[in-house]
Order: structure tokens, then sequence, then C-alpha cells
């Protein structure tokens, strides 16, 4: 049975300190007003933060499931299509995307020269 957004609801609300919230005027998931993870506009996906290599990987892996649009080719986000996720899977990945958001951010020096904004992870791109 595909998963719905009440059930994408009932596993992130499940996870500790997230709150439910809305980004770009979709339901959305934050912890410490981090997103994690929100309903695409397709209303069928969902945007969940993550790393470029988990990323390839999970693409490369099941790519009916994971994918990107060329929005998001320059930022750690992965859409899910919800009708081929199933919810082992997406607890998994939403808790990796707890612990991206909970990580304390470097210092400046080291963010500028890894060619990273602090700001990363703390926003999907508009």
């Amino acid at each position: 049975m595909p998963l719905t957004f009440k059930d994408v609801r009932k596993i992130a609300l499940s996870l500790e300190n997230v709150e439910e919230s809305t980004s770009y005027g979709t339901p959305a998931f934050k912890v410490d007003d981090k997103l994690l993870a929100r309903l695409h506009q397709d209303g069928e996906s969902l945007v969940v933060g993550t790393t470029f290599e988990e990323r390839e990987e999970m693409m490369a892996a099941e790519p009916e499931t994971y994918y990107i649009t060329d929005h998001y080719l320059k930022y750690p986000w992965v859409l899910v299509r919800l009708s081929r996720a199933h919810p082992d899977s997406l607890r998994d990945l939403l808790s990796r995307a707890l612990r991206l958001a909970s990580v304390k951010p470097r210092r400046a020096s080291v963010r500028r020269r890894a060619g990273r904004s602090h700001r990363e992870f703390d926003q999907e791109p508009g």
C-alpha cells in the first residue's frame, strides 16, 4: 500500500524534537526551525534533507523511488515518491535528516574554506 502524507506525519512526529510546520506553502517538518522534510508542491513527493553522497546512492539503487529535479542539483535534498517509498526506509531517511539538521554549524572560516554556507542544511533552495 502506498504511503500517504498522513503516514509521513506519523513517522516524522515520532522522532525526537520534530515539529510540524510549513515551508514554501507546503506542510513541513522541522527541528529547531531547521527544515528536515516538506511535501513537494506536486503533492506526491517528499523533499528530504540528505547528503550529496547518500542522494547519489539512493537514486542509483532505487531510481523509481528517489530522484531530483534540476532545481535541487546543487543542494543536499532528495525527492521521494511516496507511492514507491517503504515506511522503514522513510523512517531511516528522516532520522538521517534529523541528525544532519542537528549538527552544529562549523566555524565560519572552516565553512568558507570548504565552500559551504552554514545555511546549506537550514533551508531548501528557493
